[in-house]
């Protein structure tokens, strides 16, 4: 009975194990294929989702071409204009203003009378020195007359005594020739003093057309010295400190005169041209380098430079400050990189990107520079990539998106 019952219980006992067994067996089956099937989506799902996310994970770069450019490097000097005659008229005789017909600002034509001096001893003077040269020449004329009649004299007597010898006494033959030669050096002498005193007469003229203060040159009253009544000394005198009337500029034609340092004097040409900044009224023009001191000043280590500027309708003043651009140097069709792509550490390199986008580090063999682009002598092709800008946030090896960047041409 016993025996029965433990066999029944044993017999129990096992159809629930294996039903237990069935059920753990179907869990685990279950999970494992719910793993095996979310790991195959997974990775499908990855499979189909790597190459956007990557994209979207690389950093954006500006990059640039390398290109092929005509470069020129330009040096700016600061440059005054100023005029291209400017004098102080002088007065060449003392005298009192009469009148002055001209004020600062004032055009005027070479030869336009700017001023008159009164000078009443002068037309004193002239009119005795007159007087004296007409009485000259009357002496003149009465000397002229006694030495014809001396002469004549002289000569009859001499004829007569040599075709009939003995016949006039010899005192009388000396007599006639030393009246003839008397009269003749009072000729002379009468002569001399009439040419002094022309020459008084021509001087005291010009000297009374110096009352008139006339313009050397056509230009600009830019000063006014002195107004009628007023007493001026002669510009001509060594004893005394005269005082100019007007101040004279010749504005219709300017030199611009700008001092070059030492360093750029050897690449200095006549006939160079030149880009002219006008700060006051923002315009540019054009001119040519016209002339050089060929010295350079000691105390300033520069050499002055000038550059003829014509200036017909006056609106250069004088004094006002422009600067000069000068090309000092110039390259035909060379490659050329902007100055932003270069990194100037230990060595000059620029970060180039390969035909993968990914980014190489490159040295590079510089020739001329200008502010905003650099030639390239070696390290580089035409139309290469770049980078410009920052390199903070790339690396060497490291796969980018270049955004390509419009660079301005150097010429």
């Amino acid at each position: 009975m016993e025996t029965d019952n433990r066999s029944e219980s044993t017999t129990l006992h096992s159809g629930w194990g294996r039903k237990f067994l069935g059920f753990l067996n179907w869990k685990a089956l279950l999970f494992l294929c719910v793993v095996v099937f979310g790991l195959i989506a997974l990775q499908s799902l990855r499979g189909n989702t790597h190459p956007a996310l990557e994209v979207a994970n690389l950093v954006t770069v500006a990059v640039a071409k390398v290109t092929r450019e005509n470069l020129a490097e330009t040096q700016t000097f600061q440059a005054e204009f100023r005029p291209y005659q400017e004098i102080d008229l002088h007065a060449k005789v003392a005298g009192f203003v009469q009148s002055i017909s001209v004020d600062i600002g004032d055009k005027v034509q070479q030869g336009e009378v700017l001023a008159t001096l009164e000078i009443p001893e002068l037309q004193e003077d002239l009119e005795k020195a007159t007087a004296v040269e007409r009485r000259n020449e009357e002496e003149i004329k009465l000397a002229a007359a006694a030495h014809d009649d001396a002469h004549l004299a002289f000569t009859r007597i001499s004829n007569i005594n040599k075709a009939k010898p003995h016949l006039i006494a010899q005192q009388e033959l000396d007599t006639a020739q030393a009246r003839d030669r008397t009269t003749e050096a009072a000729l002379a002498a009468a002569r001399q003093g009439a040419q002094v005193s022309q020459a008084e007469v021509k001087k005291l003229k010009a000297m009374l057309g110096y009352c008139k203060i006339t313009a050397p040159f056509s230009g600009v009253i830019t000063r006014r010295f002195a107004d009628e009544g007023a007493l001026i000394q002669g510009g001509v005198s060594p004893s005394t400190q005269a005082m100019p009337l007007v101040r004279l500029s010749q504005n219709d034609r300017l030199r611009l005169i700008f001092p070059v340092s030492v360093s750029y004097v050897s690449r200095i040409a006549i006939g160079e041209p030149v880009e002219i900044a006008i700060q006051a009224s923002g315009k540019t023009i054009s001119g040519t380098i016209c002339r050089a001191t060929k010295k350079v000043d000691t105390a300033t280590r520069t050499m002055e430079v000038e550059v003829d500027v014509p200036n017909a309708d006056l609106s250069l003043i004088p004094g006002i400050y422009a600067s000069v651009a000068l090309k000092l140097d110039h390259r035909e069709k060379v490659l050329t990189v902007p100055t932003e792509a270069l990194s100037r550490q230990k060595a000059t390199t620029v970060y180039v990107l390969t035909q993968q986008n990914e980014v190489e580090e490159r040295p590079v063999t510089l020739g001329l520079e200008t502010p905003d682009k650099v030639e390239i002598v070696a390290g580089l092709h035409e139309n290469d990539l770049v980078i410009i800008g920052t390199r903070a946030q790339v690396k060497s090896g490291q796969k980018v998106t270049p955004k390509l960047m419009e660079m301005g041409k150097a010429e």
